[in-house]
């Protein structure tokens, strides 16, 4: 190897580059402190984080951890790496080839369709994963999002006595209890249940794929679209049916766009496809906002088309407080705070460092 220091590769993902923060002692401090900064509003002790998951890494502190953006990169410095951290580059049997002390690939999720396991089988290199927390609280928030509009969270909220009241919804008329029950005495209107809908989900990534995982637990139907199909067996084990694009759209009383980014993905759900999708049905998008088109988005409130609307991230950070959107009663927008709390992350990347050490142990 080029030093005495394991030398590790990491793909440089803004969350994975903490290896480097943590095990190379090359990070600069601006770095440093950059993370100490955001990890505060979860972890004001950043440093002591840093410190613990050192003495979990045993000797692979101090390391050369080099991060790598493209194939490019990762090709020139694989021939030193004793590990390789990846997320969406490939390892395959040309990589493999030029990693002459390679000993452990660990995948930066738990989807292993970009590492060939059959030629790191031969080669005698171990593969490892994660299953990222962060992902799930993701997922989790994409339910906290459609329960919200389900239950119509945003706007009953304190909504507990006559004096509160909206306009709308008075006068005040009682039920007549000597024979009825006094459930919504307030007789709020288009309240919605997640039981028994049908939930699209477009793109069965990491992320998508725990919203599957939890649709299930609460009865509802998941049909999915991705370019390439799922095998029957993980269709199974995730409770999933597969639908062309057009025709998810026109079934699914809930969408979830879940697609990377990309200059193919930018306003992936158009004035088209929104037309396509079922009348009343909501959309609730907790990647990028810039997967739909928010011109046609504005357009498809206004006419009533589409019945509901949730999203984290917004389209700026931080918004604006005119923001069209914030006008609309069937909206819910949070600002970029599906991924959180902090630690979540900060736990797979201890996960990471921890495997690593016990992988590349003497």
């Amino acid at each position: 190897m080029s030093s005495n220091r394991p030398v590790l590769v990491v793909e440089d993902d803004v969350w994975a580059r903490l290896v480097a923060v943590v095990l190379d002692p090359a990070t600069t401090n601006e770095r440093r402190d950059a993370y100490g900064d955001f990890m505060s509003p979860d972890e004001p002790n950043f440093g002591a984080w840093c410190e613990r998951a050192r003495q979990a890494a045993g000797p692979l502190y101090p390391s050369d951890v080099r991060l790598v953006s493209s194939s490019f990169d990762l090709h020139t410095n694989l021939p030193d790496a004793c590990a390789v951290v990846v997320e969406s580059l490939v390892i395959g049997p040309q990589e493999l080839k030029s990693a002459r002390h390679l000993k452990l690939v660990y995948k930066y999720g738990t989807i292993l369709r970009n590492i060939d396991l059959a030629a790191c089988k031969t080669a005698g290199v171990k593969v490892r994963g994660v299953r990222r927390r962060a992902n799930i609280a993701c997922a989790e928030h994409a339910f906290a999002l459609m329960l919200a509009l389900a239950r119509r969270l945003n706007r009953l909220e304190g909504l507990i006595s006559v004096e509160r009241l909206p306009p709308s919804q008075r006068p005040y008329r009682p039920f007549d209890r000597r024979h009825t029950p006094g459930a919504n005495w307030a007789r709020f209107a288009g309240i919605r249940m997640l039981n028994t809908s049908t939930l699209g989900i477009i793109g069965l990534g990491e992320i998508g794929r725990e919203i599957a995982l939890r649709a299930a637990a609460f009865g509802m139907r998941v049909v999915y679209f991705q370019r390439k199909r799922l095998s029957p067996s993980e269709e199974t084990a995730l409770s999933v049916e597969y639908e062309p694009l057009d025709s998810l759209l026109a079934q699914s009383d809930w969408v979830i766009p879940q697609l990377p980014g990309a200059v193919s993905t930018v306003n992936f759900i158009d004035a088209a496809r929104l037309a396509r999708m079922k009348p009343g049905a909501c959309l609730v998008n907790v990647a990028r906002a810039e997967l739909v088109d928010r011109a046609a988005l504005l357009d498809a409130l206004r006419s009533g088309h589409l019945g509901g609307f949730a999203l984290d991230p917004q389209y700026e950070e931080p918004g604006r407080s005119d923001d069209e959107l914030l006008s609309f009663d069937n909206v819910v927008l949070t600002p970029h705070i599906a991924g959180s709390p902090r630690f979540n992350g900060l736990a797979d990347i201890e996960e990471v460092i921890t495997g690593l050490a016990q992988e590349l142990a003497p």
